[in-house]
């Protein structure tokens, strides 16, 4: 990952992300007690303001928190983050935690001062070798927890999942539930099988991807059949495409899975469609409000 952008925003400062400071009884630090969004900015632009703003209010809701700022109020605090760093491509990442207060309390939960940061880093560009060649993931038991739903700071076992898949000689790990597919462990998981687009459904298994619902509506544009359906893991391993998707990943190609080739071993046609499409649509936003 890129280092972050020169400023960041911390309880509504604006400062070089060097000098940026959170108390040690944060309960984020703590306990992991807060939420995140992560959202793509293409030539300055918020990628889907409207839907991540959405899903962090929907997850601080899940665990009983109010959001801190109404949308407008996170228009000009991202904006302004997004303007000191020189606009351009960028990845920006906020979050919310409940707060810090003196010592370790489990409950009742405490109404203090939520602590909200946010920074910046350059948007990662699909690499050619990606586009041309895929990526390689290993399938692993989905050892989170039950609420896979809210996006929340609490990310060991995603961070653990990867590391598995990086033992493995892979780039990510796609996650299997009793033998059903949910996500991978950063990202939505897509399969094609007989020219359909196949999503798992949305449940508290997985995350209601922003870049997913992207996916929806391009299939529809370029007349991809695509539904949400459970996918069980033989017709994962049967697929003739697989893609990951996210907002820091766009939509990725899978090519192998566990040492096995995926279709042809290549990028799909599908998954060319739909890529041209999502750079026509970034395309047609450019320049528009948000």
């Amino acid at each position: 990952m890129a280092e972050p952008l020169a400023f960041c925003y911390l309880n509504g400062v604006f400062l070089p992300f060097e000098t940026a400071r959170v108390s040690p009884f944060d309960r984020g630090f703590l306990y992991g007690d807060g939420v995140y969004e992560v959202m793509p900015v293409y030539h300055g632009r918020p990628f889907r303001f409207e839907q991540h703003c959405a899903r962090l209010t929907r997850s601080l809701a899940a665990i009983r928190m109010p959001d801190p700022h109404t949308r407008d109020e996170w228009r000009r605090i991202l904006g302004e983050l997004i303007e000191r760093n020189g606009r351009g491509d960028q990845s920006l990442y906020w979050q919310v935690t409940r707060g810090a207060e003196r010592g370790r309390n489990h409950a009742p939960l405490p109404d203090i001062p939520r602590t909200v940061f946010a920074f910046g880093t350059p948007f990662p560009p699909q690499s050619p070798e990606v586009c041309a060649n895929g990526i390689s993931c290993v399938t692993v038991d989905d050892t989170r927890w039950a609420r896979c739903d809210i996006k929340s700071v609490s990310l060991l076992a995603n961070v653990l999942l990867r590391q598995a898949a990086i033992d493995a000689g892979a780039s990510e790990a796609i996650l299997l539930r009793q033998g059903m597919l949910t996500e991978a462990a950063a990202a939505a998981v897509h399969i094609v099988c007989a020219g359909e687009v196949r999503t798992p459904p949305h449940s508290p298994h997985l995350l209601p991807g922003t870049t997913r619902g992207v996916i929806e509506e391009l299939a529809g544009r370029a007349q991809i059949p695509w539904r949400a359906a459970p996918v069980t893991e033989a017709e994962l391993r049967a697929a003739s495409e697989i893609w990951l998707s996210a907002a820091g990943r766009e939509i990725t190609p899978v090519t192998v899975l566990d040492g096995v080739r995926v279709g042809t071993g290549r990028p799909g046609p599908l998954w060319q469609s739909l890529t041209r499409e999502l750079e026509r649509y970034k395309q047609e936003l450019a320049g528009t409000a948000w």
